[in-house]
């Protein structure tokens, strides 16, 4: 049997990672041929995603699109990644079946299950697969769409579970769709770059009665690698992680 080639794949899956059932890959198929209409890929780093067992995959996110790139390149990857989202998306004909059949987790704000989330991740995880997290909980608020500081839950989840973390730095979805812009969405393929990065080492903290301050530093660490990976892609230097709730404070002080 032919071993499994590390590169990024353009058109077909790396062997020798999850199997999919047929449904599964007839709706992939669907929406990697949208994606295909509207980008022209750059991908490298994807011997960095494990072919086999549990893994933490997280990005840059700073673009309502984003997340279909990402899970583009993670589907080709091998794996069949899971991911939590809105409750409501569910509902959606058509689109909310789809994404049930496919193992999604629709998760209602505001609710136990929400609150929970963490707790079905790590299921997953001790299950064998990948998730698919945005550390930041949002679409980054820096001015220039660089990373900001994330919260804890990915870093609890990391070292809760052992799983590696694997950050993947993409950049270009605003080429296709853009909130700000009017229109929002432009036709043709634009460029768009997906890297993966290697596992963030986490050692000096796993095997050890985690703190409110670990937990900081490790989600520090995180979205210092996806910065640091972040400017290699876009060519330039990457400001100091930026703090949403400081930014608040200052406006608020400079109102005053």
């Amino acid at each position: 049997m032919t071993e499994p080639k590390p590169e990024a794949q353009y058109t077909f899956r790396r062997r020798g990672g999850d199997p999919i059932t047929l449904d599964v890959r007839v709706y992939a198929n669907i929406v990697k041929g949208a994606i295909l209409g509207l980008s022209k890929r750059s991908w490298s780093g994807m011997e960095h995603v494990p072919l086999k067992g549990p893994a933490i995959l997280v990005w840059n996110h700073y673009s309502d699109i984003d997340p279909i790139l990402v899970v583009h390149y993670v589907y080709n990857a091998g794996r069949h990644p899971r991911f939590l989202l809105k409750e409501s998306i569910v509902r959606v004909p058509v689109v909310g079946p789809i994404l049930k059949r496919a193992g999604q987790i629709p998760v209602k704000r505001g609710s136990a299950e929400a609150a929970d989330s963490l707790r079905i991740l790590e299921e997953q995880l001790a299950q064998g697969h990948v998730v698919i997290m945005a550390p930041e909980g949002t679409v980054t608020k820096e001015p220039d769409r660089w990373p900001m500081k994330g919260k804890t839950g990915v870093a609890r989840l990391a070292l809760e579970s052992g799983a590696p973390v694997i950050p993947i730095v993409q950049w270009g979805a605003l080429g296709i769709h853009d909130r700000k812009r009017d229109p929002k969405f432009k036709l043709g393929r634009k460029p768009v770059t997906v890297k993966a990065l290697p596992p963030v080492d986490l050692s000096p903290w796993r095997g050890k009665e985690v703190t409110r301050d670990d937990l900081a530093a490790v989600t520090d660490r995180i979205m210092e690698a996806l910065r640091a990976g972040l400017a290699e892609v876009r060519g330039q230097e990457a400001p100091p992680l930026f703090d949403p709730r400081q930014h608040r404070s200052e406006e608020s002080g400079g109102t005053e």
